[in-house]
């Protein structure tokens, strides 16, 4: 079992032990070890100028494999980008919309899909919103509903308002096959709490996306696609990085390219400050044999000491509370240095590897006189 008491030595310019941060599903703490990345950018920066980029790929390719080791996948199938929607958008434009006019997803995905796809359906795309709940039956709902004017499902593998765990993905996987749709995850609030092998999930034929803004620490500007290995996508909002692997060669007359492997969703200049601080904590993350699995363990049992009850395998990695006004709940919480938030009627306390038992303990205190 990891010890957060120790592991909070690590954590001190966030001052972890300082104040009780319940916002692991959404932000945790990075460790000392990204500060000193980030100040290594800059000074990589000064010292090589434009060569920088060379040391800058390196990077990319460490958080590459970071990801993948999430996966149980290969670096080769992951893209990069500063944040998810870039990714989603780059998806999107590749889908063969005039012959398939439809996209299915449900009415419970976070933002960057959801507003996303609001937009297309104003534009005539029909989208199709699938209630998310009960989670234990969106798959099968959700297979059900697909037919041959599906381009795509869009949905998550753990609900973000409420960390219900979707199951049985291959169901919506196969539905996908039948008919040549194509399956994108937003693993985002499983990844790094929730052991997720798409090989045991049977989804190597889907696409990805996710970042290390929530359980993975390395915070904004680290979002990944993961792509599977036949991909043929030729996505129309394309950056120039997509044929940077080789500069020499003039383009297509005609046909624009893409490069090999993660360039066919590359974008453009980037800052790379992220890599240098994402490389830096994965790599934090295998010293302190933190795996995905020590991780739910850790997880739970924090959830289990919040609540008074035992956890179960259908919830991800926070605790979602109904209450009359999660507002002033949040605030309240907050003035007594307990930092949550909360959607719609739901206030979200997220525990982290870092948090005490002791502050744990505080919080459910607190909680009972609220």
């Amino acid at each position: 079992m990891i010890d957060p008491a120790d592991l909070a030595k690590h954590y001190t310019r966030f001052r972890v032990t300082e104040r009780i941060l319940l916002t692991g599903h959404s932000h945790q703490a990075w460790p000392d070890v990204a500060f000193d990345a980030q100040q290594q950018a800059w000074l990589d920066t000064a010292e090589h100028v434009d060569d920088v980029w060379d040391l800058a790929f390196q990077k990319a390719n460490e958080v590459r494999r970071g990801f993948a080791r999430l996966l149980d996948d290969t670096p080769e199938r992951i893209a990069l980008a500063q944040n998810t929607h870039e990714l989603v958008v780059r998806f999107l434009s590749a889908l063969p919309l005039r012959k398939r006019p439809q996209l299915v997803t449900t009415d419970g995905e976070f933002h960057t899909i959801r507003r996303q796809l609001d937009r297309l359906a104003e534009e005539g795309i029909e989208v199709i919103k699938v209630p998310a709940m009960p989670a234990s039956t969106l798959a099968e709902r959700l297979a059900v509903t697909i037919d041959d004017r599906t381009a795509a499902v869009l949905m998550s593998a753990v609900l973000y308002e409420n960390a219900y765990i979707v199951p049985n993905l291959t169901a919506v996987q196969q539905a996908c096959e039948r008919v040549g749709a194509e399956l994108l995850v937003d693993a985002y609030h499983a990844l790094n709490v929730v052991p997720y092998s798409l090989k045991k999930e049977g989804l190597e034929r889907a696409y990805v996306v996710g970042g290390g803004y929530k359980y993975c620490q390395l915070g904004p500007g680290n979002a990944f696609l993961r792509f599977p290995a036949d991909c043929a996508l030729r996505p129309v909002i394309t950056g120039w990085f997509s044929e940077f692997t080789d500069l020499s060669q003039a383009p297509m007359p005609g046909r624009v390219g893409y490069g090999p492997g993660p360039a066919r969703f590359a974008g453009a200049t980037y800052d790379f400050t992220s890599h240098y601080r994402g490389a830096r904590v994965f790599k934090f993350f295998e010293e302190q044999e933190l795996t995905p699995d020590k991780l739910r363990e850790v997880n739970q049992h924090q959830v289990e000491l919040l609540t008074g009850v035992t956890r179960n395998d259908a919830t991800g990695g926070f605790l979602a509370m109904t209450v009359s006004d999660p507002e002033r709940m949040q605030k309240a919480l907050q003035e007594q240095r307990i930092w949550v938030d909360y959607r719609k009627d739901m206030l979200r306390l997220g525990p982290a590897p870092y948090v005490t038992e002791e502050q744990l303990h505080a919080v459910r205190k607190v909680l009972r006189s609220a």
